[in-house]
């Protein structure tokens, strides 16, 4: 079975319920979920045969889907193991970069430049307020490091790539190359 499909389960359940009754059409659910029309027709007939949803023909043309309460059930258990996951992502985050600041602050490093936007900002700027390490933010490094002078360690966002030798510098890390190091990350 297609990893997709369970994800595509999982949108196409929590938009039904978050619809209150109001009609939805296979299309529209397709469109939410990013799936083809025999995709989602596959995914709302097994959610029909697992007693998630139930459907009933309005007209010729128009079905109401609504969840039932084991559907709610299930909405809920996969938001709880959805969170549980999240969390522990935000755990194995901080203790590593907690652990990249920590060693520059060993190192006199008076600075952290994190630059680009990443989803892992707050956590690093935590870190530096912990070890009393000033945090700076910058899209683009050459002139953010210019203007600072010496003694910054660079963080560089997920979204840019870790180019070749850079794993041997000490004055910089790719957050990409702690993301790749995630044992729970999917």
């Amino acid at each position: 079975m297609n990893e997709f499909f369970p994800d595509s389960e999982f949108i196409i359940l929590e938009n039904i319920y978050c619809s209150g009754g109001d009609l939805l059409h296979q299309r529209d659910l397709a469109r939410i979920a990013g799936a083809s029309l025999g995709m989602t027709n596959s995914i709302l007939k097994r959610l029909v045969q697992k007693g998630l949803i139930t459907v009933k023909k309005l007209n010729s043309r128009n079905v109401q889907y609504a969840v039932t309460l084991e559907g709610i059930n299930e909405i809920l258990r996969r938001s709880y193991r959805y969170f549980k996951r999240t969390i522990r992502n935000i755990i194995f985050y901080k203790d590593a970069l907690d652990e990249y600041i920590q060693q520059a602050k060993r190192f006199k490093i008076n600075a952290v430049l994190l630059v680009g936007i990443s989803d892992l900002d707050f956590i690093v700027e935590h870190a530096c307020h912990r070890y009393g390490i000033s945090f700076l933010k910058a899209v683009e490094a050459q002139t953010a490091r210019e203007a600072m002078g010496g003694h910054t360690f660079t963080i560089y966002a997920e979204q840019i790539p870790e180019p070749a030798g850079a794993a041997a510098r000490k004055d910089a890390l790719y957050l990409s190359r702690i993301l790749l190091s995630n044992p729970a990350a999917p």
